[in-house]
């Protein structure tokens, strides 16, 4: 008589753990992954179909194929006009903002004595409601009534007319901008208590002055958090649109932003155009939303190769571990 060992029906079993599992994971993602459907998933699809037809929220959607790109590259009179004001604003507040938080963020690291109370001034502009803010300074660089006319007056000095003049509107919301760098000061500060200070003891002992620790210490530890702060700078900065709305409306002296008007669309002179702006204009003004659809996906664009370059070149300027 001989016996014959089977193995227990474990198969079964097992499949039918592993589908409980698989069942309790999507429960705990469905949230998620609902809302990314509905909020990123079907806007995008939906943006990018639009953009190929002629819309306008009153009658049914019509197939135009690259009308709206065409009429973007060569027939839009605003189109570059908004995309040149915007990318100045990339060029020069984006790197103005990362600088001065940098430096101030460098500067209260040394501080011993009271340095809670500076974090606590430096951050709170940045607390500020953007409407509020761009008022306050609207009213500061009043040509005729605001304080920085008035100082400059003091010492013989014609103030220009700021936010009036095509050539100062800018530097004005740079100003602003520059101002409310808070948020990203207190990124700087944390990472910058992070870095050893055994590192910074040593190159002293090796006769490193501050510069020399700053490029081979600091700006290293640092680098991943350069390339953060870069990235979304840059992609905050193509969305720059409350500020320019209202501080175009104020000195148009005009009462409605985003264009309420022709004549205060970004004023002076289309001065404080920005892209947001025109496409808001397009889109919910003159009711061109497949031309509007359109803009968005160049702009998703646009943003999609600033932060490759960014990654690409994160490794020469930054160091090899910025883009891990």
């Amino acid at each position: 008589m001989t016996l014959t060992l089977t193995s227990p029906p474990v198969a079964a079993p097992l499949r039918k753990r592993r589908r409980r599992q698989h069942g309790t994971v999507l429960l705990l993602m469905g949230p998620w992954i609902l809302g990314f459907l509905i909020f990123f998933a079907y806007p995008l699809v939906a943006t990018v179909w639009y953009s190929f037809t002629r819309f306008d929220l009153l009658s049914p959607p019509s197939f135009v194929g690259l009308r709206n790109y065409r009429y973007f590259l060569f027939e839009d009179p605003n189109s570059w006009k908004s995309l040149r004001n915007t990318l100045w604003f990339v060029i020069f507040m984006m790197p103005a903002r990362l600088i001065s938080a940098l430096l101030i963020g460098q500067l209260l690291v040394k501080i011993r004595r009271g340095g809670s109370i500076y974090r606590t001034i430096f951050f709170l502009p940045s607390l500020a409601p953007p409407v509020a803010a761009t008022i306050a300074f609207a009213f500061l660089f009043n040509p005729g009534t605001g304080a920085v006319n008035a100082l400059l007056g003091r010492f013989g000095i014609d103030g220009p007319l700021w936010l009036s003049d095509p050539a100062y509107a800018k530097p004005v919301l740079l100003a602003l901008g520059v101002w409310g760098m808070g948020d990203v000061m207190v990124i700087f500060l944390a990472a910058l208590l992070d870095v050893p200070n055994d590192q910074y003891e040593a190159a002293g002992l090796d006769g490193a002055n501050a510069v020399q620790q700053f490029r081979y210490i600091t700006l290293p530890n640092l680098s991943p958090v350069l390339l953060f702060t870069a990235i979304t700078g840059v992609i905050q900065t193509l969305q720059y649109f409350t500020q320019a709305a209202v501080a175009s409306s104020l000195a148009a002296g005009v009462a409605t932003t985003g264009g309420g008007s022709a004549s205060s669309l970004g004023y002076p002179d289309g001065a404080t155009l920005t892209y947001p702006l025109w496409l808001y204009q397009m889109g919910f003004k003159n009711f061109y939303l497949g031309y509007a659809c359109a803009m968005g996906v160049i702009l998703l664009v646009i943003s999609l190769v600033f932060t490759i370059f960014l990654l690409r070149r994160s490794a020469a300027f930054l160091g090899p571990d910025a883009a891990r």
